[in-house]
């Protein structure tokens, strides 16, 4: 899922062992990225159809 850090917010990215950069990233669903979207901290965006043809 690709997703952003909102305005202002540091966000770890435990996977790659740094912040998640402010244009975003791809990462690999999980536990501790859906908690980031319920608290706020990050915002998932849809793939696009191509990148949705990647998988």
């Amino acid at each position: 899922m690709f997703i952003k850090p909102k305005k202002g917010r540091s966000v770890p990215d435990p996977a790659r062992g740094d912040v998640l950069p402010d244009e975003g990233r791809n990462v690999e669903p999980s536990a501790y990225w859906y908690r980031r979207i319920a608290d706020g901290d990050v915002v998932k965006f849809p793939l696009s159809n191509k990148e949705a043809g990647k998988k």
